[in-house]
């Protein structure tokens, strides 16, 4: 397996990770668990996959090395 392919995976195993703890934290600040959590905390977890996805996305695409 290549170094790019290996680190394709890597991104696309990270992406999934922060996505699905935003998603977790919103559902349960919405049940009223983790109310003491900011809003914008959620909002940086997912900017922070969706730019771990668009990185992704470029590097298997544009650069081929």
């Amino acid at each position: 397996m290549s170094q790019s392919s290996k680190f394709n995976r890597t991104l696309t195993q990270a992406f999934g990770l922060f996505l699905g703890i935003a998603i977790a934290v919103w559902v349960l600040r919405g049940f009223g668990i983790l109310s003491f959590i900011p809003g914008g905390i959620i909002l940086l977890l997912f900017v922070l996959a969706i730019a771990i996805a668009v990185l992704s996305y470029v590097q298997r695409t544009w650069w081929r090395f």
